[in-house]
């Protein structure tokens, strides 16, 4: 079992920047992909960024491919976005997922993910 607990959610000005945090319990955080998902109101929950466990290989979606970075520290058993350049487009409620089995061919499915933090809320000013 894993918890995720979220932070660094805010409003903030278009142009601006944000970093999210997502600290797990547990003592194999290594062994898990994260991933962070958003989702607007109205919208679907749409797939942002995710990091694979060695904190080594990451993919972005195309709409925040680079503005947005994923990154993990296995010692302090956390996941990271670094949002930079933001737009109101970006405003959402941000999620982090975490899952030991998700492969490289469907890391941008929600569906997959076990185990989900209870979200961050993220506003971009116009």
């Amino acid at each position: 079992q894993v918890q995720l607990v979220e932070s660094g959610g805010g409003l903030v000005q278009a142009g601006g920047s944000l970093r999210l945090s997502c600290t797990a319990s547990g003592r194999t955080f290594s062994a898990y992909r994260m991933g962070w998902f958003r989702q607007a109101p109205g919208k679907e929950r749409e797939f942002v960024a995710t990091i694979r466990g060695n904190g080594i290989i990451t993919y972005y979606a195309a709409s925040v491919k680079g503005r947005f970075t994923i990154s993990r520290d296995n010692a302090k058993n956390t996941v990271y976005l670094q949002m930079n350049s933001l737009e109101p487009e970006d405003t959402a409620v941000y999620y982090c997922a975490a899952d030991p089995y998700v492969s490289s061919s469907n890391y941008d499915l929600a569906r997959i993910y076990s185990y989900w933090g209870q979200g961050a809320q993220v506003t971009v000013s116009s």
